[in-house]
C-alpha cells in the first residue's frame, strides 16, 4: 500500500534533493515539463512542477515530481509515474507500468492500461470502462470507483468508500483494513462498499472493520469474511442501492 512513498523517493530523487547531483534522466528543479506529442523521451523529473506527456509520445524512463500533477495524454506510453503532492491522470488508451501518489488522486481513462500497481495514500482512485490494472490497487483515504475496469490483484482501502459498477472485475480480494489504533475515532463514519450490478469479485470481500455493505443481486463474489458476513449486507436489485 505504501509503494507511493518508495517509488517517489527513489535513489535518483533523493540524490537530487539532498546532494544536488546530476541525475541520469532529465531534471528541472522548479519547472513544469512537457513531452511533445508523438515524441520519444527518457525519464523526466522535477521538484516543483507538473509533467505533461502528449498524445502517442513514448517515455522510456520514470516520471517523478514532488509538487505537481502528471498528465498522460491519449495513447502515450510511459514507465512509472509518481508524485508526492499532486494527481496522476492517464487519458484513454494510455499505458504505464506503475502509478503512485501520496497526496492526490489517480484517474485511469477508458481502455488505459497499468501493468503493475496503482497506489495512493490520501486521494481518490477512478478506473473508467475498459481500463485495467495488472496488479493491486490501494489507498488509505479517499473514494475508489471502478467503473467497468478490471483489477488483476487485490483492491484495498482503509477509510475510503468503494464502488464497483458497470461489470467491474476484481480478480483478487476486496479488502477494507482496520485503521491503526492511533487513527481510530469512535465517532468515525463507516466506509461504504457497493458491489453493483454485474460486478465481480473473484476473491473474497474481506472486512477487517464494519462497513455499510450493499451488494447487487446480480453481482458475483467469493463470500464475505472478517468482522461481517453476507447476512450483514443489504441486497438490492436496481442500478444502485
Amino acid at each position: 500500500m505504501f509503494n507511493a512513498f518508495r517509488s517517489v523517493f527513489s535513489a535518483t530523487t533523493a540524490c537530487i534533493m539532498l546532494t544536488g547531483c546530476a541525475p541520469a534522466q532529465a531534471f528541472d528543479m522548479n519547472k513544469s515539463i512537457d513531452v511533445d506529442a508523438g515524441s520519444q523521451s527518457d525519464g523526466q523529473s522535477t521538484l516543483n512542477g507538473s509533467i505533461s506527456v502528449g498524445n502517442a509520445a513514448v517515455v522510456s524512463g520514470g516520471l517523478e515530481t514532488v509538487n505537481g500533477t502528471i498528465r498522460i495524454d491519449e495513447n502515450a506510453r510511459i514507465q512509472n509515474a509518481s508524485t508526492v503532492n499532486g494527481s496522476v491522470r492517464l487519458a484513454a488508451g494510455a499505458s504505464a507500468r506503475d502509478v503512485s501518489s501520496v497526496n492526490g488522486s489517480v484517474s485511469i481513462g477508458d481502455i488505459a492500461v497499468v501493468d503493475g500497481e496503482v497506489s495512493v495514500v490520501n486521494g481518490r482512485i477512478n478506473l473508467q470502462p475498459g481500463s485495467s490494472v495488472g496488479q493491486d490497487v490501494s489507498n488509505v483515504n479517499g473514494s475508489i470507483h471502478i467503473g467497468g475496469g478490471e483489477i488483476g490483484g487485490d483492491l484495498t482501502t482503509v477509510n475510503g468508500d468503494v464502488t464497483l459498477s458497470d461489470n467491474a472485475l476484481v480478480q483478487g480480494d476486496l479488502v477494507v483494513r482496520k485503521p491503526r489504533t492511533g487513527d481510530f475515532d469512535a465517532g468515525r463514519r463507516k466506509p461504504t462498499v457497493v458491489i453493483g450490478p454485474g460486478a465481480r469479485v473473484a476473491g473474497t470481500i474481506r472486512l477487517e472493520q464494519e462497513v455499510e455493505l450493499y451488494i447487487s443481486d446480480s453481482a458475483q463474489f467469493g463470500g464475505v469474511s472478517g468482522v461481517m458476513t453476507l447476512d450483514d449486507a443489504v441486497r438490492f436489485s436496481g442500478r444502485r442501492p
